[in-house]
């Protein structure tokens, strides 16, 4: 595994992953954002075209995140589908995957993409849409709650490199509110305009590399898109 960052949120030891995810050495969780199964066959059947096999290689990633942290749970922030749930090449790669992880609970809250999570028969258990935790409220979007600190997704934040085009998926820490990036790869997303006490943490090949806080003073250019 690449580079890896230990941070703590909300006074709770957790472990930033260069592949996109968070870990939560206490509950032994590794929590992900926006896993978005299906969206390649999505924008395939709307004469989109994008390569095959993205979401077999999604959860060949995953597979390597379980191993490495030897995570007893995986929680998905939502968003773990992309649409509907046909009977779709991508189903059966989750399912005999699914049967490979042995006793892994496999949980997730919906996001607005998961209107046929219910009755999909995925093999995960469904949680309700905010759940408290710990120090922790888990939700989909953004938003601040007055004693818990947020563990989100839904935006996809990411981070733009500066003199170039190239982006990369980004951790969002912010006051009170920490946005994971994007699981999946294919998703465009935000490249936030930080404010004071914000900062991000690039995921870059495989690498979690962290970036300078915002400061009084200074800003940085924002640049937006889905």
């Amino acid at each position: 595994m690449g580079v890896e960052l230990d941070l703590v949120i909300a006074g709770e030891p957790m472990r930033a992953l260069g592949d996109r995810a968070l870990y939560w050495p206490a509950r032994r969780r590794l929590l992900i954002a926006d896993l978005h199964l299906g969206k390649g066959d999505v924008f395939r059947r709307a004469g989109i075209a994008l390569p095959s096999g993205g979401t077999l290689h999604d959860l060949q990633r995953l597979s390597a995140l379980i191993e490495h942290t030897q995570a007893q749970s995986l929680w998905i922030l939502g968003d773990v589908l992309h649409g509907p749930a046909p009977d779709a090449a991508w189903r059966g790669q989750l399912q005999q995957w699914r049967q490979r992880q042995g006793a892994l609970e496999i949980a997730a809250l919906a996001g607005n993409h998961d209107r046929a999570l219910v009755g999909a028969d995925l093999g995960l258990k469904l949680l309700p849409d905010e759940l408290a935790d710990g120090p922790f409220l888990l939700r989909h979007a953004p938003a601040t709650h007055a004693s818990l600190h947020v563990l989100c997704g839904h935006v996809h934040p990411q981070f733009k490199q500066p003199g170039t085009t190239r982006r990369w998926p980004a951790f969002w820490l912010r006051p009170g509110v920490t946005v994971l990036p994007a699981f999946s790869q294919f998703t465009a997303g935000v490249t936030p305009e930080l404010q004071r006490g914000e900062q991000l943490i690039a995921c870059v090949e495989g690498e979690a590399i962290a970036l300078p806080v915002m400061m009084p003073g200074v800003r940085t250019s924002a640049n937006r898109g889905r």
